[in-house]
């Protein structure tokens, strides 16, 4: 009894210590948007700043319409991807997890080498050049991340292992096909691990800003990580992409407005993790057994 509460007391002290090592940051890039920029320059990062400023929150109202531009970007990228990319990984999944499907030794071995080994940053740059993706919007979405070979071990561990395959037989001889197997019977009761490998496509595609440096030289279509990524290399990119001009741009308080847009961006994702996470521990867990 002594060694079971000793126990969960150790555990809740090491929860309450990660908690705040996710949390800590978060409130630190706030308070630094809203920190004087001198006194940023002056004296680094601080929890308790000598003078308050909200300058960066004041420039990004002012250029609310390339923010939301950008915004707008990010959002339509982040849903065609992680839809597509759920759909494509899902159905995968589940055809991988089916006991009988002929050559599925040698397509589970693809799915893995993939995880080992691709063809490099190079090529891939030219064979998605080629398909005319550049300063589009499938820019974002097609590139690198539309499948995922660990998220297909995943969804195919989850069915095989949490879903007899005699109920799969049992539809056939009702008529269904796989495809509709999948439709009816997979998807509702493979709801948490496909809402966490969602999610997880999801952040992949909002926190995306490798293929708006690769594929993207318009300005009108920068996400907002590709955006912020430019700000942050040079701040002339304030300039050039905004309707500041040099004049003005010379009192903006740069460092704080880094902090502003990157407090912004992760807003959304902050809203919507609580609604999905009570998805997580069944649909990780369910995954991670060996099917």
């Amino acid at each position: 009894m002594t060694y079971n509460k000793t126990h969960q007391t150790v555990s809740h002290i090491i929860l309450m210590l990660v908690t705040l090592a996710m949390i800590v940051p978060l409130l630190l890039l706030f308070i630094s948007s809203v920190t004087d920029e001198k006194i940023l320059v002056a004296n680094g990062y601080s929890f308790f700043p000598e003078k308050l400023s909200f300058g960066a929150y004041e420039y990004i109202s002012a250029n609310s319409s390339t923010i939301f531009k950008a915004y707008g970007i990010t959002i339509v990228a982040t849903a065609i991807g992680t839809v597509v990319g759920l759909l494509i990984t899902g159905m995968m999944g589940f055809a991988l997890s089916i006991k009988g499907l002929p050559g599925k030794s040698v397509i589970s071995f693809f799915v893995f080498f993939t995880m080992l080994f691709n063809g490099g940053l190079v090529p891939s740059y030219i064979m998605w050049t080629s398909l005319g993706i550049v300063n589009s919007i499938w820019a974002y979405v097609i590139p690198f991340l539309l499948t995922n070979a660990f998220s297909i071990i995943l969804i195919r561990s989850y069915f095989a292992s949490n879903i007899p395959n005699e109920l799969y037989d049992s539809a056939k001889i009702d008529g269904a096909g796989y495809f509709r197997i999948f439709m009816v019977i997979g998807l509702p009761l493979g709801k948490p691990i496909l809402v966490t490998i969602g999610l997880f496509a999801c952040l992949n595609y909002w926190n995306d800003w490798q293929n708006g440096l690769y594929f993207i030289s318009d300005p009108d279509m920068l996400s907002i990580q590709a955006l912020l990524n430019k700000m942050n290399q040079n701040m002339q990119a304030v300039i050039t992409y905004t309707s500041t001009s040099s004049s003005a741009a010379a009192s903006l308080p740069h460092v704080s407005i880094r902090m502003g847009i990157a407090f912004v961006a992760i807003l959304p994702i902050l809203v919507m993790y609580p609604f999905l996470q009570k998805y997580f521990a069944s649909g990780i867990m369910g995954g991670a057994v060996k099917g």
